[in-house]
């Protein structure tokens, strides 16, 4: 039996058996929201996208072009950043954002590509509500907005002009879109499954080596006012809740009594007081969040700065309770990249650091996954010196493994591809680590004298967040030559590397590397179509939440 791979389409598709025509529905089945916050049994990898003659990996990623002709759409030319702002300002917020909040629950993660022409990009309506609360007012028009104002602003958005075109795509112009786009798109199309149980297997069930000074005994209630296992149970129930309720949470449903068990589970005032410290703005902070994290002033760029709905993806003063006008922004809150921002803003340095540690240890329990693997941590040598974080023999292969627990910054995804980036420097410091390992292993240096020399050596840099683009040339060319083939990977690429069935990870790297074409693809690539089991350190991480622990819930009357 071909087992699939968790994902955030499998994710999506437990969420909305939930969705209904009216907001009162959501507390009426209580039974229903608990039973949709399960793990999915079955998750589904998808096919390949194709975009411009290249196969892209459709497991998370799917690359849409701004320039590409949209079905219906009422514009065969090129938008400017002037006239899509000025066409979002025509319709008032108060009455704009709550179509964009409906629209986006109804649309979400494995539809949105099957909408009229895709018009309904989740990154796309994300933009159209950072726009209307950043330079909208409410003395604009009679108060209307309809679906098909939204439409006619999401053409827009969808033949927006690039940078790429001022510059006539030249090569370096199209590497710096490809960095954009990426930015722009793929953080909305990551699995919602690994995500979120990643952040209790990472957190909760991975054992430091060295001994933490931040990551101590009751981090996560000074941080979050919760455990963790509760602030992630808060995470899914908001979620659930926006999409239901065409992307609306009202604290008040707590208080009617069908709520009595969910609020069994995490107590009323716990889901109240997490939800407003965390996830709610208004529009005026949105305002000054917005203006204070621009990095440029090019109007080409403005719309892949940074968001600040992906801080706080919920609104206040629109309507009963709370609106979430991009429901794709709530489970990123949950993940241990939403974790590290807050973290960083907290505990300062410290918690980057011990987080990394804790990242270098998850990935060695991963590795041990890979059946008839030996994994060997580091190595020290000469002067203390030490080797590639994890080693894996294979009977075919060695897999040298470097991890980074870095991210993309805010300029690589405006697309300023910076040797001096902070980002890249890490991954450079990767493959200076891969190329000294692999030469002490050839060499047969005594220290590495349990490593076989026999057969080929591969590297791998296992990086937190996604570099979506790192396996490109353009990207490539950038870094070392380590003298090895070296693939960039992210978390969820080795989660689910390590659950291949139906042939042998050596196997299926080799043969990828062979390809000079797929291999500079993202590893996700090379798994579509293949056999996955379940992953053990995610399903684990996943039964540890609170509505996995508490099913039996599910099935008691209200």
């Amino acid at each position: 039996m071909r087992a699939e791979a968790p994902g955030s389409g499998g994710y999506a598709m437990v969420l909305h058996r939930l969705v209904t025509a009216g907001p009162a529905a959501s507390t009426a089945d209580v039974s229903a929201t608990l039973a949709a916050l399960q793990l999915p049994e079955r998750c589904r990898v998808r096919t390949k996208a194709v975009y411009d003659g290249q196969q892209i990996p459709a497991t998370e990623p799917r690359l849409v072009s701004h320039a590409c002709s949209v079905a219906a759409s009422p514009y065969d030319r090129l938008v400017t950043d002037h006239e899509y702002v000025q066409r979002v300002r025509q319709q008032r917020p108060s009455a704009l954002l709550p179509v964009i909040g409906a629209a986006s629950a109804r649309w979400h993660s494995d539809t949105w590509w099957k909408s009229r022409g895709q018009l309904y990009r989740p990154w796309a309506l994300a933009d159209v509500a950072r726009v209307s609360l950043a330079y909208g007012n409410e003395h604009r028009g009679d108060g209307s907005c309809t679906e098909d104002d939204l439409q006619r602003m999401l053409a827009k958005y969808a033949e927006l002009t690039d940078l790429m075109a001022r510059d006539k795509a030249s090569a370096e112009s199209v590497a710096s879109w490809l960095l954009r786009v990426a930015g722009e798109q793929f953080a909305y199309q990551e699995s919602g499954f690994n995500d979120l149980a990643r952040t209790a297997a990472l957190f909760d069930q991975t054992s430091p080596a060295r001994t933490p000074a931040c990551l101590v005994a009751g981090w996560d209630e000074e941080l979050l006012g919760c455990s963790l296992s509760e602030y992630v149970g808060v995470t899914q129930l908001l979620q659930v809740s926006a999409l239901q309720n065409e992307g609306r949470f009202d604290p008040a449903w707590l208080s009617q009594p069908q709520m009595q068990q969910i609020c069994s589970v995490i107590p009323e005032t716990t889901v109240r007081e997490v939800t407003e410290r965390h996830f709610v703005t208004d529009q005026q902070t949105f305002k000054t969040d917005n203006q204070a994290s621009r990095l440029s002033s090019d109007p080409h760029l403005r719309r892949f700065e940074y968001n600040p709905l992906k801080s706080r993806p919920f609104l206040s003063g629109f309507g009963p309770g709370y609106l979430a006008p991009s429901s794709h922004l709530i489970i990123p809150k949950g993940s241990p990249l939403g974790l590290y921002y807050m973290g960083m803003a907290h505990f300062g340095n410290s918690f980057a650091k011990e987080l990394g540690d804790l990242f270098e240890q998850y990935v060695g329990r991963q590795l041990r996954l890979l059946p008839d693997a030996e994994v060997h941590p580091e190595v020290l040598y000469r002067d203390e010196r030490r080797s590639v974080d994890w080693i894996v023999v294979l009977d075919d292969l060695v897999l040298l493994v470097e991890v980074k627990s870095t991210r993309p910054t805010q300029q690589l995804r405006l697309g300023v591809l910076d040797r001096t980036s902070a980002a890249l420097r890490q991954i450079k410091h990767a493959y200076q680590q891969l190329e000294t390992s692999a030469a002490l292993i050839n060499g047969r240096h005594p220290s590495f004298s349990h490593i076989p020399a026999d057969r080929p050596v591969h590297g791998l840099v296992v990086t937190m967040e996604p570099f979506h683009t790192a396996n490109a040339p353009f990207q490539k060319e950038v870094q070392p030559d380590p003298g090895i083939p070296v693939t960039v990977c992210s978390a969820t690429e080795l989660e689910h590397l390590v659950t291949v069935e139906d042939v042998s990870v050596a196997q299926l790297l080799l043969e990828r590397q062979s390809d000079p074409l797929t291999s500079t693809y993202s590893l996700t690539s090379a798994l579509v179509g293949k056999a996955l089991g379940r992953n053990a350190i995610l399903d684990a991480g996943w039964d540890s939440y609170p509505w996995k622990r508490h099913s039996d819930l599910a099935w008691q009357p209200a």
